[in-house]
């Protein structure tokens, strides 16, 4: 049944690779939890709210609270999809309370930060002038159009369209979406494309024919490798070897919102399916305001003076 759940999820709901292979770890988890406790096979039988339970309390002594919230919503996604095919009537899991999660502020640049280091690779000295010029476009994409770092690594050479100033993007469940490209975005992949054929095996001559971003030995540059730049220029340009491709991401929705852009906007740019997931940029956004205002404001100083 997790096999069937799997393929259901990878050919019909189009989730990504890694989400597949998460709920794969969850339910096997629970799957081999069973087999021990009972000394046989599991069935659909044995799966109740207490077993559930047994279970969570077994792994969650080392994990995070997330991460059970995650296992305890593989399992419900799974009765979910045998209750649609009939195999199940009630989910043992849908009464269980995921653990209460304490959401810390994602990490969002300042205009002036996310600016350097966006400079960043032409002042560097990481790679050559051709790597720069390849890790100038990126850098520009994740910021100035928001794309998410799988999204960024898949993107081919056909999908950059220059005269129009827009991408074609594969985002999540395969869902094609149009996103415009920014001046400064615009500028690095003029510089770059003319020179991409540099980034070729230097012994064989190989290089990918069809992937828009590349290493020195011609091949399509990877997620980890992207993600490993980005936190060298982001210690090298704004003195935070933290930031991650996705606080780029997070730092273009942020900037939009609070220069005025309609969450619609933001959306539809940034591919979530639901807006309640773009509502949360908002709330970001007076986090950010409020503990600006609890730091700097002298009536927030005297305040704190006073519980002290």
């Amino acid at each position: 049944m997790v096999a069937r759940f799997a393929e259901y999820l990878a050919l019909e709901r189009h989730s990504s690779k890694n989400t597949v292979l998460a709920y794969q770890r969850d339910l096997t988890s629970l799957v081999g939890f069973l087999h021990e406790r009972l000394e046989r096979p599991p069935l659909l039988g044995d799966v109740t709210r207490l077993s559930l339970r047994s279970w969570l309390g077994s792994v969650g002594q080392a994990l995070a609270p997330a991460s059970i919230a995650r296992k305890l919503s593989s399992v419900r996604a799974l009765y979910v999809f045998l209750g649609r095919t009939g195999e199940v009537r009630e989910n043992p899991a849908a009464l269980l309370q995921s653990p209460k999660l304490s959401r810390g502020l994602p990490l969002v640049l300042r205009p002036e930060a996310a600016a350097e280091v966006m400079e960043s690779p032409a002042v560097g000295p990481l790679g050559n002038d051709v790597e720069k010029l390849r890790d100038s476009v990126f850098l520009e994409l994740l910021y100035g159009s928001g794309l998410r770092v799988s999204e960024l690594f898949a993107l081919d050479l056909e999908a950059v369209n220059l005269r129009a100033c827009e991408v074609r993007v594969l985002g999540k469940g395969r869902k094609e979406r149009i996103v415009p490209i920014s001046g400064k975005a615009l500028e690095a992949l003029e510089a770059y494309l003319p020179r991409r054929g540099e980034l070729r095996h230097p012994k064989t001559g190989f290089i990918h024919e069809k992937a828009l971003l590349l290493t020195r030995r011609g091949q399509r540059l990877g997620v980890r490798r992207i993600q490993a730049l980005v936190q060298r220029y982001g210690a090298l340009g704004a003195g935070r070897p933290d930031l991650h491709p996705h606080a780029l991401r997070h730092s273009c929705a942020t900037h939009l919102l609070e220069g005025g852009a309609d969450l619609r906007v933001i959306q539809e740019l940034l591919g979530h399916s639901s807006l309640s997931t773009t509502q949360r940029y908002t709330h970001v956004s007076l986090d950010q305001l409020l503990t600006v205002y609890d730091k700097a404001h002298p009536l927030a100083r005297a305040k704190r003076g006073r519980s002290g």
